[in-house]
């Protein structure tokens, strides 16, 4: 069994002041937990036949103000994982909202907790959804950590930069091709109520542009800036050639998304001490071209009879938001992935995804080859639209081939989607939608001049464009 040997003062501490709790749970399983030195809650759930493996469960973005240690929405999926023997453990982070300050420690500090009441687990799989997808994959990179194994499913593993990035530009196009003059904040809000005056302003512009075919044009190129899917529900998507129904689709996504995403963005401006997005020097054209989505937006604006290399144009003249270097600086070292695997990383992410774009996945796994990682990385997908929308099965079964994987020492046919498909349906737990994929390219990755490094994607070529 591997020691806890360089998580930090904070772990020890946590030890010497927080002892675990114990209380009965369901008939065969205990349960335990307590509280971090850092104000984090922790609790965990021992199965009476412990198998001697426990999965340290990263909950999503929350943005409060109750913030338990453990997820009602992964409560299905921690019974099944105990019925078989596992323990879970899970921690609420020391703060709701953007918590990646402190995230990994805190659920280093779990993993501590843990085995100082149950013993140290024979093996430790990292297990996160959405927010903690990316705590998950950055605790992939922490050297000593405990972990042997990570499973991310519908991770932000794009990074918190690339994160406020991409949003950033889809809403640039909404606000200067639908409220042209309006002076609108786009990025550093602090409160909801800056934000709430920015939402209010885009949705009353999106649903009036529906009305028309020159505002569908221009949703469709905003949707493919901000790597909107064209597949909103239903059991198919739409077809290829039907922009129609996929611009119907974004126009649906895009409700759904811009009060949650502009929202949101205070949270990390505020955790961050400033607004780490920028657009300035970035050439729209060159992301449209490299979008997955721009036969769609050429053909709705040759219908619409609007000129696209004019609207690119404006976008382009118009982007002058430079970021707060601090805040660039704290999402560099706190919420960016760079790919340094220490551990094998299984991924899982849906077809259409608003909250974390599939292309995303794409972004992550050349972070990770750039870093020359790519042997201990695979990547896996589920035929269905929604974030985290994952059956018990789906999330069962990635532990489960994660662990033979570490049991084994290499991946074989593992992460195939076949085999995924047919070991998560034989668990009696529902179905499994897994499906031969390779996501897009993901354009909104780019450098900021003003801090030398290196990097790939869209801007002037140097910088934090890959947070080195």
């Amino acid at each position: 069994m591997r020691r806890l040997s360089s998580l930090g003062v904070a772990v020890s501490l946590a030890l010497a002041t927080a002892p675990a709790t114990a209380t009965a749970a369901e008939p065969d399983v205990t349960e335990l937990g307590g509280t971090l030195p850092g104000g984090a809650t922790w609790a965990a759930q021992m199965p009476q036949d412990w198998n001697g493996k426990l999965v340290l469960y990263s909950h999503g973005f929350r943005p409060g103000p109750d913030n338990p240690a453990e997820d009602p929405g992964f409560e299905s999926t921690a019974q099944a994982l105990t019925g078989r023997g596992f323990a879970v453990a899970s921690s609420s982070y020391a703060s709701a909202g953007w918590a990646l300050g402190t995230a990994v420690e805190d659920q280093l500090g779990t993993l501590a907790a843990f085995s100082a009441a149950a013993g140290e687990p024979v093996r430790t799989i990292a297990f996160g959804t959405s927010m903690g997808g990316l705590v998950s994959s950055l605790i992939a990179e922490t050297p000593d950590s405990g972990v042997d194994g990570a499973v991310s499913t519908c991770g932000l593993l794009g990074g918190g930069i690339n994160l406020n990035n991409y949003q950033l530009d889809g809403i640039h196009a909404l606000a200067e091709l639908l409220l042209p003059g309006t002076d609108l904040q786009l990025t550093g809000f602090r409160t909801a109520e800056e934000a709430g005056v920015t939402i209010d302003a885009l949705m009353g512009a999106v649903q009036q542009a529906q009305a028309t075919p020159e505002g569908r044009a221009r949703l469709a190129l905003a949707a493919a800036l901000m790597n909107t899917p064209t597949w909103f529900s239903g059991d198919m998507e739409p077809d290829r050639k039907d922009f129609a129904a996929q611009q119907e689709a974004q126009y649906n996504w895009l409700l759904q998304t811009i009060p949650f995403v502009v929202g949101s963005r205070a949270s990390i401006v505020n955790a961050a001490n400033g607004d780490s997005g920028w657009n300035e020097g970035v050439d729209y054209r060159s992301l449209l071209r490299d979008s997955a989505q721009r036969q769609q937006v050429k053909a709705l604006y040759r219908s619409a009879g609007l000129d696209l290399r004019r609207d690119l144009h404006t976008l382009t003249s118009t982007a002058d938001i430079a970021p707060d270097p601090e805040a660039l600086d704290w999402m560099d070292r706190t919420s960016t992935p760079h790919g340094d695997l220490l551990m094998p990383v299984l991924t899982m992410h849906t077809l259409a995804d608003i909250l974390a774009p599939v292309q995303y996945m794409e972004e992550y796994a050349e972070t990770v080859r750039d870093a020359g990682a790519g042997a201990l990385l695979r990547q896996s997908y589920v035929e269905r639209t929604g974030h985290c929308t994952f059956t018990d099965a789906e999330r069962v079964g990635a532990v489960l081939a994660m662990d033979e994987r570490l049991a084994t020492g290499r991946w074989g046919n593992l992460a195939e989607p076949r085999q995924l498909d047919r070991a998560a349906e034989s668990l009696g737990l529902g179905e499994a939608d897994f499906i031969r994929y390779r996501p897009e390219e993901f354009v909104n990755d780019r450098s900021y001049p003003q801090d030398p490094g290196s990097g790939h994607g869209h801007g002037h070529g140097h910088g934090h464009g890959k947070g080195r």
